[in-house]
Order: C-alpha cells, then structure tokens, then sequence
C-alpha cells in the first residue's frame, strides 16, 4: 500500500522477457538508503517486487497483464522518467490518500494551463475507472495522489489542479498533450460500488453469534 507521495523520479530499462531495471536519478538516490530485497515500489503508480537491489537502483518484474494494462511497456515510459515511491510503513504518515499500485485503467492527457496557483491538468478516464471519479475525490494519475477539481461525465474527462511542488516534484512536468498516464481509482470508492450492488449479502446483527465469533477467531 502507498500514499501516493512521490519521493523520487527514475528511469527504466527492458531487460528481457518481463524484466527491468529501474534507476533512480541522481538527486533522487535517497530512496535506496533502506530499500530491501522483496521490498513493494510503486512504479508510476504500479506496486512492483524489488528483486534485486543495484548500486543506483534495483531490478523488478512486470507480468504480461501488468503490462497490458499500464504503460509500463510503452515506449514513451521507458524513454522518460518515472515516478518512485516505496511502501507505507505502519505507523507512517499518510499524507495522500490509500493508493494500492493497482492500475484500473491508462488515460490521456488532453491539455494543460498555468494559472496564478497552480498547474490544471486534463486528462481523459476509460470507464474503468470514471465511474469511481468524484468533485474533490481522490484520483492516482501516475502514481501521484491528486484531487479532482472537475469532472466532466458526458466526456470522460477529468481536471486536476497541481501545485507547483508536485508539478516540480514529479513526472507531470515532462507529459504533453496525448500523453498517456496510469490511473487509479479511490479504493473507499470500489468498496462502496460492492456493497451497494444488488444480491450482496449483508451481514445483519443477527448473524453476530458466539459461534460467528469464535470460527472468525474473536474469541
């Protein structure tokens, strides 16, 4: 799990099959310092498995269906950079919002302002993931946790505003119109969705027994 807190920028590189090297830049290296085989890095926004920790980075994998689903594979990805951030440790602050590395769906950049305050960014949202968008909910877009300032349903389309820090901080400042992002969804949001679908089963007062208790190790 992660918070959607950016604390380095890095570049990949394809090793082979679904192997690749991940390298942090220099001013960035500060992410090593307590970074551990089997560790979870979250990878523009996807949770990926160190397996093997190098001098300026370390090396992980990507299945075909992490791949297929993110832009992990793309050539845009892999000739800029990416955005780190390692696992939230217990007790840790959670600055951002829960982020899960889990990547519902790959949107666009449609366009971009400047304004007094801040960076405006817009970005398309595959029906995957627009139906979890809320006005003032949270949204991942490449692994960075932002706030959705508009949503416009009847485009598929969503605005965030970043302020100067993130938009220094990150990959934000690199996209140009069309480029593509990784998106994920609030997870409070998917929750919700399940329980309020029809045919759910509801566990009621009722249900609550000694018995319940003790098979579910209450007791």
């Amino acid at each position: 799990m992660f918070t959607g807190l950016v604390q380095a920028l890095g570049t990949i590189k394809p090793l082979g099959g679904d192997s690749w090297q991940i390298t942090c830049v220099s001013q960035s290296l500060s992410i090593m310092q307590d970074l551990a085989y089997g560790d979870s890095v979250a990878v523009d926004g996807v949770c990926l498995t160190v397996e093997e920790i190098l001098k300026d980075g370390f090396i992980a994998s990507a299945s075909p269906e992490t791949l297929r689903r993110t832009t992990l594979g793309n050539e845009q990805t892999q000739q800029g950079y990416v955005n780190l951030e390692t696992s939230l440790r217990v007790g840790g602050k959670v600055g951002g919002h829960f982020v899960m590395g889990h990547v519902d769906g790959v949107g666009q950049l449609l366009g971009f302002e400047q304004t007094a305050s801040s960076w405006e960014m817009t970005f398309t949202a595959p029906e995957a993931i627009a139906r979890y968008i809320v006005p003032k909910g949270s949204i991942t877009v490449n692994g960075i946790s932002l706030t959705v300032a508009a949503y416009e349903p009847e485009l598929s389309q969503f605005t965030v505003a970043v302020i100067p820090l993130t938009y220094a901080e990150t990959n934000l400042r690199y996209l140009v119109p069309g480029s593509l992002v990784n998106l994920e969804g609030d997870i409070l949001g998917k929750y919700v969705e399940k329980f309020l679908q029809p045919g759910q089963r509801r566990t009621t007062d009722t249900d609550i027994t000694p018995a319940f208790l003790l098979e579910h190790g209450y007791l």
